[in-house]
């Protein structure tokens, strides 16, 4: 029988749970906003019990591992990491980059080889994170996070077309304008984790659940607020 497998992906807008069964997916159920304290553990409980299987049925639990939303990571890895605990079953986790293109990749197949994927995760101001796969999904350069500029993907788009989608596309179609950039509005997805989680479910990749952590990219900065005028002076 094909492997059942819990899909979590956080690290984005979306808050989104699938179940999977082999390739295919059984219920998927997503929210935008960011609420992902709110809403996940309820989409997590609604879908087992629609799909008509128990959390003992389940064989392994997918989660998005980042880069991304540093406190989305922590939210959807927790709750993973809980589930794994609580059935006795192998955590997997899916570079959220690749995850993403391939939710990219369900909606908008090239139709050339020299075709690439660009997904733009947003992090601060002009910064993305981001990573290059081709058109069977392999990646070909770092994860990285970058600040795009006017020159960015330059030489790549000066002989290829680059798909770029996710939640910092917006930004970069502003200021990247080679006629060979094709931009696609897509966003964070569990349905991108279905086909890689079943790849390395397969290979027994399995990550050590007691230590496990989202994969960051960046360390997380916090802002403290700053104090009204009015509070300055009444010192």
């Amino acid at each position: 029988m094909d492997c059942l497998i819990l899909g979590i992906e956080t690290g984005g807008d979306n808050c989104s749970v699938a179940l999977s069964q082999g390739n295919e997916i059984v219920t998927l159920k997503e929210s935008g906003g960011r609420e992902h304290s709110r809403y996940l553990s309820v989409f997590i409980d609604d879908i087992i019990k629609d799909s008509g299987f128990s959390y003992g049925d389940i064989d392994a639990v997918a989660v998005g591992r980042g880069p991304g939303s540093y406190t989305g990571l922590r939210i959807g890895v927790a709750t993973a990491k809980g589930i794994c605990y609580g059935t006795d079953k192998p955590l997997i986790a899916i570079n959220s980059l690749l995850s993403l293109t391939s939710v990219c990749h369900n909606v908008f197949v090239p139709d050339s080889s020299q075709f690439l994927y660009c997904p733009l995760i947003d992090a601060r101001r002009l910064e993305v994170y981001t990573a290059l796969f081709d058109s069977s999904l392999r990646q070909l350069s770092d994860t990285e996070a970058m600040i795009i500029s006017e020159d960015s993907f330059a030489e790549i788009l000066s002989t290829k077309k680059i798909c770029f989608f996710g939640s910092g596309m917006k930004k970069c179609k502003e200021i990247i304008t080679n006629p060979n950039a094709i931009f696609v509005e897509v966003e964070n997805s569990a349905s991108g984790l279905v086909r890689p989680a079943v790849e390395a479910f397969n290979s027994k990749r399995f990550e050590d659940t007691a230590y496990f952590e989202p994969f960051y990219l960046k360390n997380f900065v916090a802002t403290a607020k700053k104090r009204p005028e009015a509070d300055k002076h009444t010192e």
